[in-house]
């Protein structure tokens, strides 16, 4: 929802569990461990920035 930007670990857990719930830090890493795995060989890849977040970045076609 947000092309371009770096999405922190509580933005993400907000947007995937909501607010209702409390989503672990290594909740959210397991979930970036397997969209990484499924996006082998797609021209998207997630990007990470230590201490910021993640970033969801597409290759140029």
């Amino acid at each position: 929802t947000r092309p371009g930007r770096v999405m922190s670990k509580d933005q993400l857990a907000a947007q995937v569990f909501g607010l209702d719930e409390d989503a672990s830090a290594d909740a959210i890493e397991i979930y970036i461990h397997r969209l990484r795995k499924k996006l082998e060989g797609s021209s998207v890849r997630i990007v990470t920035f230590r201490g910021l977040g993640y970033l969801l970045e597409a290759a140029d076609a």
